[in-house]
């Protein structure tokens, strides 16, 4: 199981969001967090959806262009 990023309660591994129900309504507001929601499921199932998980040797493969210095 994923955790939420707010309050690490346990979020369901198919969530589209990484944080739960009663945390984003918190933030976003009731309205907001579902528009967000829906919108997220959305793109998943239109296949439009990217993760922004990076692997974990990434940090060390330098990024062309980029200042080693500041890693």
């Amino acid at each position: 199981m994923r955790k939420c990023i707010y309050c690490s309660c346990e979020v369901g591994h198919d969530s589209v969001i990484d944080f739960c129900e009663r945390c984003g309504t918190n933030v976003w507001g009731e309205k907001m967090f579902r528009t967000i929601v829906q919108n997220m499921e959305n793109a998943r199932d239109n296949e439009d959806l990217c993760s922004t998980n990076m692997p974990s040797n990434s940090a060390e493969q330098p990024i062309e262009g980029e200042n080693s210095e500041f890693r």
